[in-house]
């Protein structure tokens, strides 16, 4: 028997603001909403219960959204990584989010060294985009 990796909780101030901006981010959907969560998912994976085993373990994870009083301090133990698809502009991917309200973070990366951007959501949660992939 196995678990099912189910979400990714995500501390911030406002549940309902960086639930928008990820779904907004990541052309997802916001299935629940209220002051004390919200969740995003991935378009077309529905909210609806799914009784086969096999079916359940076959859908993607969400992002739960969480409020906390104090606010990040530190760099992320824990990251989301985003990649393009070959056919995807990459930069144009980058800019997009930066028109979002993303903002481009040094976590000790060297910028001509590595093949990844390093990003934070509007509460200072910092992600990668990473260089183009078709797996």
């Amino acid at each position: 028997m196995a678990l099912k990796w189910y979400t990714v909780v995500v501390d911030c101030h406002d549940p309902q603001a960086q639930a928008r901006w990820w779904a907004e981010a990541l052309d997802w959907q916001i299935v629940h909403d209220t002051p004390e969560e919200a969740v995003a998912i991935p378009k077309g994976m529905g909210a609806e219960p799914v009784a086969e085993l096999e079916a359940w373990f076959a859908r993607g994870q969400g992002l739960l959204f969480v409020p906390v009083p104090e606010g990040k301090t530190v760099k992320n133990r824990l990251h989301i990584d985003l990649a393009p698809h070959t056919s995807q502009d990459r930069d144009a991917e980058i800019a997009r989010l930066e028109s979002l309200g993303a903002t481009r973070v040094n976590v000790g990366q060297d910028e001509a060294d590595v093949t990844w951007t390093v990003l934070a959501d509007p509460e200072g949660n910092e992600f990668c985009v990473l260089s183009s992939r078709n797996r």
